[in-house]
């Protein structure tokens, strides 16, 4: 069996009728990190997961997308976790962030789950916050709209232009955090996904 090094998630909703909500963007952005490191689509199971794996730098990886629906991510992470024996500090969670500005990147080494039911879920399972999360911003919801609906919303066509931003900046975090770690990636990347970086 590979021993990888690096397990990189993605949180999300199952199913077609999902795929462009607000809620996936986790999933998104594990398709880019796939794409640009040509690995395999998401075709393999395992446990309650889709998964695919490859070298990021010359490190075996396994991208990870559970498939349990977002509040139960934390069953599939922690039982591949295991299997894998992957440690805590090599985990990398990729999720959206309604208290962070759309189009804004935030990754940390630690910390609370926020409000954000997937990365709760992780947390609960694996006894602890000292893995790293990449926020990824979706903004608040407008008006009166409650917020579990505007996650399930898709994303609207003119926003598009900045989610391919936010996307390729999110391959860009996945890529340095492997070659070369939390800190110095978060000075690098931590913004708009506009800015130089």
């Amino acid at each position: 069996m590979t021993e990888y090094q690096y397990m990189i998630v993605g949180l999300g909703n199952p199913g077609r009728e999902y795929r462009l909500n607000r809620h996936n963007l986790g999933f998104m952005a594990l398709d880019e990190v796939a794409e640009r490191f040509d690995m395999a689509g998401f075709t393999r199971k395992q446990g309650r997961a889709l998964y695919t794996t490859g070298q990021i730098h010359e490190q075996p990886v396994i991208l990870v997308k559970p498939q349990t629906y977002m509040n139960l991510s934390g069953e599939a992470v922690g039982s591949l976790m295991r299997f894998y024996n992957i440690a805590v500090e090599k985990l990398l969670v990729c999720v959206d962030d309604l208290a962070i500005p759309f189009g804004t990147l935030r990754l940390r080494p630690r910390g609370s789950a926020g409000g954000q039911r997937g990365l709760q879920s992780i947390v609960n399972v694996l006894g602890s916050d000292r893995f790293a999360r990449l926020r990824l911003g979706i903004g608040r919801p407008p008006g009166q709209l409650p917020s579990s609906a505007y996650v399930l919303q898709n994303f609207d066509k003119d926003e598009f232009d900045v989610i391919e931003l936010v996307l390729a900046r999110a391959v860009d975090v996945v890529a340095s955090f492997v070659k070369d770690g939390v800190v110095l990636t978060m000075s690098r990347y931590n913004g708009p996904a506009d800015r130089e970086g």
